[in-house]
């Protein structure tokens, strides 16, 4: 079945369940590890990563087979954001600001302008 899925969709999937487990590592010790050493949060981070990376090159593997480069980048960076968000409101507490708003419609403007063609 996977392999019937479309290579973008493929591509997609896999950046993001690997950008969850790259936002988790990047920022989740702020929340639950603030009051350990730093080392510790970096062990723990780099543990998570492992995870994101297992997913993180088979898509840019299997991208890479239709995506240009600089198209797989904008997509991925695309994905950050909007795994991000959701991340920073509803896991760390974060506001929700217009200006995310405004954030994510000039990235999807850079996703637009990379894939039109």
């Amino acid at each position: 079945m996977w392999e019937r899925l479309p290579v973008l969709w493929q591509t997609v999937l896999l950046l993001t369940a690997s950008n969850i487990f790259m936002t988790f590592a990047w920022y989740a010790h702020l929340r639950n590890l603030a009051d350990r050493p730093w080392w510790i949060a970096a062990l723990a981070s780099w543990a998570i990563a492992l995870f994101e990376y297992l997913l993180q090159v088979p898509a840019n593997r299997i991208g890479h087979t239709h995506l240009t480069l600089p198209q797989l980048k904008i997509l991925q960076e695309a994905i950050t954001l909007t795994v991000f968000l959701p991340f920073a409101v509803l896991y760390m507490g974060q506001p929700v600001k217009l200006d995310y708003l405004w954030a994510a419609l000039c990235i999807f403007g850079a996703v637009f302008f990379i894939f039109r063609t």
